[in-house]
């Protein structure tokens, strides 16, 4: 049965919010019905920057009270973003089944078996009032991936399964 989906995302640009609002099945039928980008403040870009200064500096993902804020921010901003798609689309919070959050990656390791993505899903859920889902990198790096785990799994939805050859070119980061 399918169901409404918001899907998050804050790249490595650091450039703002990418919101979609989807309707899925979880498998095989992904139809868009709502896109926005909110962009960052100079100031949220300046906390982000300074996240990844401290992130990049560390050996590992650890406690680090100035990046738990600035993570606070961010899921806040995911927050204003979330309330904006569903106003654009009309859609109240109850009709969405889940919120996709991938939070902001401040370092990026999978050589070293580690990422780490800042972002409260706990916080945000209370937020919006949705279930959310978050923090898909880490388990897909520990696993030994590059950690983009929702990416084939889409494609594949979009693509549908009439068996012809469909390439997929995934630029991420490189494209901005």
């Amino acid at each position: 049965v399918p169901v409404l989906a918001v899907g998050l995302m804050s790249g490595t640009s650091m450039d703002g919010v990418d919101a979609a609002l989807i309707e899925t099945d979880g498998e095989a039928h992904a139809r868009p019905l709502g896109f926005l980008s909110v962009p960052y403040d100079a100031a949220m870009k300046a906390k982000l920057r300074r996240a990844m200064d401290l992130a990049l500096a560390a050996d590992a993902p650890q406690h680090d009270p100035e990046v738990d804020t600035i993570a606070l921010d961010l899921t806040v901003a995911h927050d204003e973003a979330v309330t904006a798609l569903l106003e654009e689309a009309g859609v109240v919070p109850e009709d969405v089944a889940v919120v996709g959050f991938h939070g902001q990656t401040v370092a990026h390791r999978p050589e070293r078996g580690w990422t780490w993505q800042i972002g409260r899903g706990d916080v945000l859920a209370r937020l919006c009032g949705i279930d959310v889902v978050d923090d898909f990198r880490s388990a897909d790096v520990a696993a030994g991936g590059q950690g983009a785990p929702l990416v084939p799994v889409y494609h594949r939805a979009l693509a549908g399964a009439d068996g012809e050859a469909v390439g997929v070119l995934n630029l991420g980061g490189v494209g901005n």
